[in-house]
C-alpha cells in the first residue's frame, strides 16, 4: 500500500508562513515518530510532504515532497500526492476546519483516510458541542458556553459570572495548547479572550469552568464505536495566563487511572465513526475523570506511547483503520517524555 503522510505544521501545511515554536516542535517530533514506525513496517510505500525549514530524519525508502509556499501550488502537490496513493495519514490542527477539511480532500479522490473521516473529526472536535453531547451519554464533562468573534465584551463578563472564575477560555476548534488561556478574573479573561482570537481567526471561541485536578489523557486505538485502551497519561502543564504543554508520563500511576479509561471508552462510544488513534484530555479529581476533548488524530502522547507500549503502535492503529483490534496491549515500560520527543527516562514495569 501507498500511503502518504501529511503532517501539516513541519509538512508544508504551512511553508511560507510563520509557524508557532509549540506547534513546530511538536509537529515535527510527531512526524518524525510516525513515518519512522510505518517505515519500519517494511510493507508499504510511504511519501511524506516536506518542509524545508523543518528538517527531520528520513528513514530509506521514504520518499520526500517539499511543498510549495503558494497556496494554490501546495493544493496541487496535495492533490496530486493524495490522489497518487492508496490511503492518507493526516495530522493536523483542527482550527479552521484544517484537519476535516484534509480528510475530506481524501475522500473526494475516494481514497482511504488513516483515521476519522471528515464528519467524524467535526463531530469530535467541536469543543463547543462536544460536552453537552458526551453529558447526554452520562460523561462527566465541564459547563460549557460559546461566543460568536463579535460578541460584546459585556456577553463575556456575563458567561464569565455564570460559569464562575476562574475560567478557560479556547479556540471552539482548534489544537494543543495554541490560544488557550486560564482567566482568574475579568482582567485576565480579556486578555486570554484576545489571545484566542489570534490563534482562532474568525471562528467562534469556547469558554468552561474551569476544572482543577491532574491533567491527564488517554490514548486509544479506536475501530468505530469500539475502542481499545493504550495508555493513561500524565501531562506536564504550565499555565502563565496561557496553558504549555511540555510533555508527560506514561502510563500514568494514579488511582484514578481506571475511571479515565473508563471515560475515555465511553466517549469514543459516544462519538460515532472514530479510527484509528484517538487521544481524550481529561483531568482527573478526587472522585471522577472529567473529559475536556476528544482528539481525532495522533497526538503528542504518541512519542510517549510508542516507547511504552510493545510493538509498533503505528501498525496497530493501521489495523483499527480496518475495524481490527487486539485483544490487549502489552506495556512494557514507564517513560517520561518532552514535547520534542526526548525520551527523559524509562523503567521497566
Amino acid at each position: 500500500m501507498r500511503i502518504v503522510v501529511h503532517e501539516f505544521v513541519s509538512g508544508g501545511g504551512l511553508a511560507g508562513q510563520e509557524v508557532p515554536a509549540s506547534l513546530a516542535r511538536e509537529g515535527a517530533a510527531m512526524h518524525a515518530a510516525l513515518i519512522a514506525d510505518l517505515a519500519a513496517l517494511d510493507s508499504h510505500r510511504i511519501v511524506t510532504t516536506a518542509d524545508p525549514r523543518f528538517p527531520i530524519p528520513r528513514p530509506s525508502g521514504v520518499e520526500a515532497v517539499n511543498l510549495s509556499p503558494t497556496a494554490t501550488v501546495r493544493d496541487k502537490q496535495l492533490d496530486t500526492l493524495i490522489g497518487s496513493a492508496d490511503a492518507a495519514w493526516f495530522v493536523a490542527p483542527e482550527t479552521a476546519d484544517c484537519l476535516a477539511g484534509l480528510a475530506a480532500r481524501a475522500e473526494r479522490q475516494g481514497k482511504a483516510v488513516l483515521g476519522p473521516g471528515s464528519a467524524a473529526i467535526r463531530r469530535a472536535s467541536d469543543k463547543g458541542s462536544i460536552s453537552g453531547r458526551l453529558i447526554r451519554h452520562g460523561i462527566s464533562c465541564p459547563q460549557t458556553l460559546v461566543l460568536k468573534p463579535g460578541a460584546d465584551w459585556s456577553l463575556w463578563k456575563s458567561a464569565a459570572r455564570t460559569l464562575g472564575y476562574p475560567v478557560v477560555v479556547k479556540p471552539r476548534r482548534g489544537a494543543g495548547c495554541n490560544g488557550v488561556c486560564l482567566a482568574p478574573d475579568a482582567r485576565a479573561l480579556r486578555q486570554g479572550v484576545e489571545i484566542a482570537r489570534q490563534a482562532n481567526g474568525k471562528g467562534s471561541l469556547v469558554l468552561q469552568r474551569f476544572v482543577a485536578g491532574v491533567p491527564a489523557s488517554v490514548s486509544l486505538l479506536a475501530a468505530g464505536r469500539r475502542a481499545l485502551p493504550l495508555t493513561v497519561n500524565g501531562q506536564s502543564m504550565a499555565v502563565s495566563g496561557s496553558f504549555q504543554y511540555h510533555g508527560g508520563t506514561t502510563p500514568l500511576d494514579h488511582p484514578g487511572a481506571r475511571r479515565a479509561i473508563d471515560a475515555a471508552l465511553r466517549a469514543c462510544e459516544a462519538l460515532r465513526g472514530l479510527y484509528g488513534y484517538v487521544g481524550v484530555d481529561l483531568v482527573l479529581t478526587g472522585s471522577a475523570a472529567v473529559v475536556i476533548e476528544v482528539n481525532p488524530r495522533l497526538t503528542t502522547a504518541y512519542l510517549g506511547v510508542r516507547a511504552a507500549v510493545e510493538g509498533n503502535v503505528a501498525a496497530l492503529a493501521l489495523d483499527a483503520c480496518a475495524g481490527t483490534l487486539p485483544d490487549s496491549v502489552n506495556v512494557r515500560q514507564r517513560v517520561s517524555f518532552a514535547a520534542d520527543g526526548r525520551i527523559l527516562s524509562a523503567v521497566a514495569i
